[in-house]
């Protein structure tokens, strides 16, 4: 439990400050004008921050700590998308709704507060 604090420690807070200010209603227009080779730059960052997730804390177990797992694997499989299929990812996101981008990003905000809140608690579950 010690590892999965300190990695919700630095996961949850880092999903939280992505999901705000990349949020529609925070930065309407961020996404108008990205080009593929942002687009490969995000995702080798983000394969690297996955990978390094995933290589800490593999673990599946029925807590909330399985969030810190998944986010690891949802950030490797991300990341080698926008890196093999960058302009794909730009023309997809591109014409994606607006609605939709903020049902995700809620979504995600709403895990990142959990591993956050987890993580900080002075609880050792």
């Amino acid at each position: 439990m010690p590892d999965s604090k300190r990695i919700g420690g630095l996961v949850g807070p880092t999903i939280v400050a992505m999901m705000l200010s990349e949020f529609p209603l925070v930065q309407p227009h961020l996404y108008d004008a990205q080009i593929p080779p942002v687009v490969y730059l995000s995702g080798v960052l983000m394969f690297v921050g996955g990978l390094a997730i995933v290589r800490a804390h593999n673990h599946w177990a029925a807590d909330w700590t399985v969030l810190i797992t998944l986010s690891g694997w949802f950030f490797l499989v991300l990341g080698l998308f926008r890196m093999f299929a960058a302009g794909l990812y730009q023309r997809g996101s591109a014409n994606a709704s607006a609605t939709l981008f903020m049902v995700l990003e809620a979504v995600l905000l709403v895990i990142g507060l959990i591993i956050t809140v987890k993580a900080y608690s002075k609880t050792a579950a």
